[in-house]
């Protein structure tokens, strides 16, 4: 459950960087905000490769089960098209 709570809290961090550049970048046009901007869009990048390593080492580990459409469709039953196979 721990991990799940990271998970959203950097998503949450994501979304208030990306959402702390547009305002720079739309508002303000001098120097200090285009480096508030620049300073905004790492943290997103840094956040996100966070992320991105946080999901897999979970995965990794097992601490997190994928349930999506893929994992249905690799589980899903085979049927045989071949009249000769048993």
């Amino acid at each position: 459950m721990l991990i799940k709570i990271l998970i959203v809290a950097a998503f949450i961090a994501i979304i208030t960087s990306l959402g702390s550049a547009l305002f720079h970048i739309v508002k303000h046009k001098d120097d200090e905000d285009s480096k508030k901007t620049a300073r905004a869009l790492t943290v997103r990048i840094g956040v996100s490769l966070g992320v991105f390593i946080l999901l897999f080492i979970a995965f990794a580990t097992g601490l997190i089960q994928p349930h999506g459409i893929g994992t249905r469709m690799h589980g899903a039953p085979t049927t045989s098209t071949n009249p000769s196979a048993p």
